[in-house]
């Protein structure tokens, strides 16, 4: 039996801004890997280099604003990137091949191999967070620390349901939409939305709903995984599961917390997170 620390609870959370900035400014640049130019941004000069990896249809300015702008900056050097297909990282269009979140993993690596980072810690939401359990499974020599929140290993027949729920996004909320619809215009916002959900329900036929469930083992890195109890897209039954299979893992619950758990709780979840890091 795998030796689990029982998930902790976090404290009541007090919805507020985030922390002072330290003045460093925020780089952003294109780089090309493996046959795309990848768009990032960058900011801190601290010798940790931290890599936040956004969810669907994410960027690193649209899922991460908060993070770039509070994080420690004399700790850590962070990096944003906008998966192929998504935010500044167009062309090509997002497309969801069989092997989807695998492309992502290698992407990611690769970029922080060409941006001369030799070790990296990865924090992932969402796809995000899929994206970097495989990476920190497939590549554990240049991982230093693992951080993941709604995320998931397997989709299940009440994961398609809720997938189907947000399918359709004119049915999105006013403020969740707005900043996408400005990214991408409707028409590519909606299309590649029915494109998701298409290609990650796909998982489902897997056996067990496989995603990257067999990886969970091979993650040798310290890992802290994150779930908001109150996440309408992710039951927390993904957020133990991967726990329970990443021996060491830790497991942090916040009451409150939805699945932007780390936009709502900024100065909350970067505590937690750079606690974690140090």
């Amino acid at each position: 039996l795998l030796q689990l620390q029982p998930p902790a609870r976090a404290a009541p959370l007090t919805a507020r801004g985030p922390a002072a900035c330290y003045g460093t400014s925020v780089t952003s640049g294109k780089i090309q890997v493996n046959g795309v130019h990848l768009h990032y941004q960058q900011t801190g000069e601290g010798s940790h280099a931290v890599l936040l990896l956004p969810g669907m249809l994410g960027s690193g300015q649209t899922d991460f604003g908060p993070q770039l702008k509070s994080m420690n900056k004399q700790l850590f050097t962070v990096v944003a990137w906008d998966p192929r297909g998504y935010g500044k990282s167009i062309p090509p269009s997002r497309d969801f091949p069989p092997d989807f979140f695998e492309r992502d993993a290698k992407d990611a690596v690769d970029l922080m191999q060409a941006l001369k980072f030799k070790k990296f810690s990865l924090l992932g939401w969402s796809d995000g967070g899929i994206t970097a359990l495989i990476a920190a499974a497939r590549y554990p020599n240049l991982i230093h620390k693992l951080v993941v929140w709604g995320a998931n290993a397997s989709v299940t027949q009440e994961d398609v349901r809720i997938y189907n729920g947000i399918r359709d996004v004119s049915k999105w909320s006013e403020k969740v939409k707005k900043p996408l619809e400005e990214l991408y215009g409707h028409k590519y916002f909606a299309e590649t939305c029915e494109a998701w959900v298409d290609g990650i329900s796909r998982f489902a036929h897997n056996s067990d709903g496989n995603i990257c469930q067999e990886l969970l083992p091979d993650i040798k890195c310290p890992t802290f995984i994150i779930h908001g109890e109150k996440d309408p897209l992710v039951p927390q039954a993904h957020a133990e599961y991967i726990h329970k299979h990443i021996k060491g893992s830790r497991l942090l619950l916040m009451p409150e917390g939805k699945h932007n758990l780390h936009l709502r709780f900024a100065e909350d979840f970067s505590r937690e997170v750079e606690n974690f890091l140090r």
